[in-house]
């Protein structure tokens, strides 16, 4: 399955899989942060996935980052922001042909580690990325006013819900280049 990377001509189809990943901010907010991705302070990259018709099946965005528990801190990271694949297309290879195009981009900027985060809930995408070779390197949760991670032996004993100001994407992952 072809990779690119996303075109403005792809902002409704990408926007709408971004409305479904990430269903707390609206359509509109997709587009408007699609429409920036050029002005964002780092290279974000938007790579997409397409069917021989040319709908697109999926989409993964990898940017650059400083630094990623579990990497090297001495050299940047290629860091998933958001991957996406429609769930027809689960299961046939169209995620890890997503995450390798993102992979040969971030070893071109240097990087020789990509690094992801996952939602406590979303086993389907946990093991997606041990499937490719991802590992957990911490379990870890991010409070709202606080800028520190907190280890906790068993995440699964908190409560979400019951946490207020819990951001619940626990698993960080890594993956050597």
């Amino acid at each position: 399955m072809p990779v690119r990377l996303a075109r403005d001509s792809d902002r409704i189809p990408v926007a709408q899989m971004r409305a479904l990943l990430w269903p707390d901010g609206s359509f509109e907010e997709h587009l408007k942060e699609f429409d920036q991705r050029a002005s964002y302070p780092f290279p974000l990259v938007n790579l997409v996935a397409e069917d021989a018709g040319g709908e697109l099946t999926g989409f993964l965005e990898v940017d650059l980052r400083s630094h990623a528990d579990g990497c090297d801190p001495a050299r940047p990271v290629g860091f998933v922001e958001g991957w996406f694949v429609h769930e027809r297309w689960r299961g046939r290879g169209v995620g890890g042909e997503l995450m390798r195009a993102a992979e040969d981009g971030a070893r071109s900027q240097g990087c020789t580690e990509m690094a992801s985060d996952t939602w406590i809930d979303r086993e389907g995408s946990q093991r997606a990325h041990v499937a490719l070779g991802f590992e957990i390197v911490t379990d870890a949760f991010t409070f709202g006013s606080l800028s520190r991670t907190q280890s906790v032996e068993n995440p699964r004993q908190i409560d979400p819900i019951e946490s207020s100001g819990l951001n619940c994407s626990p698993f960080r992952c890594t993956l050597q280049m």
